[in-house]
């Protein structure tokens, strides 16, 4: 079933006329994620958390930021998806002479891409644990059957996945409950071939159950862009998920439903989801209004970061051997608490930044996408 396609053409991702909106979200996203990755890692080398309600704030598991700027990013991704996709889906949606062959091309070339991203992402994982980039690549496979289907499906699928981690989450728990084990599903052991699935599907750090959810909504979100006062309301839904969430998640007084009504990431409840989907789309509608709308001065800041948001992954995979280069390998920077970790990251991505403007400036692609796109089409 074809995509409910909009009369209004809408302008392919990757043009010259690229929306700057999704690129400067990916790219302020991509500024969290590596603040809380660098918090979080220099905790793992024996940094000791500040105490504080700063500190709490910005703790990278437990805290109110904790994953919410990769669900922006995986959000973004899905908005990028539909871009991309718009034209070939309008195109079939005409009857267009050779649409099919254009739709069946574009879903080897985001099976490609995801597979690229995947073992990208497997090699990443053995210097760094948890990257989020193995899930994105199977997110771009599933991307590939999805992208054509009519937006209620999109809807469906990704409540099915956030209920379907739900799920899990609480029979997990009544299991443990009596005396069961569930390692065979959430700790299966380096050295089994199951645990690449499970990690991947259920029980890793960004797991496509519920994580597909944020997949979904950013796709249906790209194919809004021409409805009049679209931010609006990707604006109120987000605070109406947010503040619904915000409500519910303070109703358990057992364990099990502190269990179902938390907000905690990694217990990957439906009440979580619903708050990071809140927070992500409410961020969306406000940075791209911003990025938009940015004349005279404000460009100043809003190119390069559109640029840097065009290099994402080069710019994450730096963040990695950053990270790796100065802590591990030359001990410039100490494990230490949350001033360390905000220094740092604020000090990679003034540089990165930089760079990665000037890079763009002078030959377009990243290094890496360059790469990726060879590869993955």
């Amino acid at each position: 079933m074809t995509a409910q396609v909009d009369a209004v053409e809408a302008p392919p991702s990757e043009s010259v006329d690229r929306l700057p909106g999704p690129d400067v979200v990916r790219a302020i996203a991509l500024i969290g994620v590596a603040i809380m990755n660098y918090h979080g890692y220099l905790m793992f080398r024996g940094g000791r958390p500040s105490p504080g309600a700063l500190s709490d704030f910005f703790d990278p598991w437990e805290g109110p930021l904790s994953t919410r700027f990769a669900s922006t990013f995986v959000l973004t991704a899905g908005v990028g998806i539909t871009l991309l996709t718009r034209r070939v889906v309008a195109d079939r949606a005409a009857g267009r002479e050779g649409a099919d062959a254009a739709v069946t091309e574009m879903r080897w070339r985001l099976v490609r891409r995801g597979l690229v991203l995947y073992v990208l992402g497997q090699v990443l994982d053995v210097i760094w644990s948890g990257t989020i980039i193995l899930y994105y690549g199977a997110m771009f496979v599933v991307a590939a059957a999805m992208f054509t289907l009519a937006t209620r499906w999109i809807v469906a699928i990704g409540l099915s996945s956030a209920l379907a981690g739900w799920g899990i989450a609480a029979w997990a728990f009544q299991r443990r409950e009596e005396g069961a084990s569930v390692d065979w599903l959430f700790n299966p052991g380096r050295n089994s071939i199951r645990r690449f699935s499970f990690e991947l599907v259920v029980n890793g750090t960004h797991p496509l159950l519920p994580w597909l959810v944020f997949l979904c909504a950013g796709i249906v979100l790209g194919r809004v862009f021409a409805a009049p006062r679209w931010r609006a309301w990707c604006a109120g839904l987000g605070a109406a998920l947010f503040v619904a969430s915000s409500v519910l998640s303070r109703q358990g007084d057992t364990p099990f439903s502190e269990l179902v009504l938390s907000r905690h990431p990694f217990d990957r409840g439906l009440i979580y989801v619903a708050s990071a989907l809140g927070t992500s789309l409410l961020a969306f509608a406000a940075i791209s209004w911003l990025a938009d709308r940015a004349q005279g001065p404000a460009l100043l800041i809003v190119d390069p970061l559109r640029r840097a948001g065009q290099m994402t992954l080069t710019l994450y995979v730096a963040h990695i051997l950053v990270f790796n280069l100065l802590v591990d390998w030359w001990e410039v920077v100490e494990p230490g608490g949350l001033g360390t970790a905000l220094g740092f990251a604020l000090v990679f991505w003034v540089v990165a930044i930089a760079v990665g403007a000037l890079w763009s400036r002078r030959f377009g692609r990243g290094p890496l996408e360059r790469i990726y796109r060879s590869i993955g089409g």
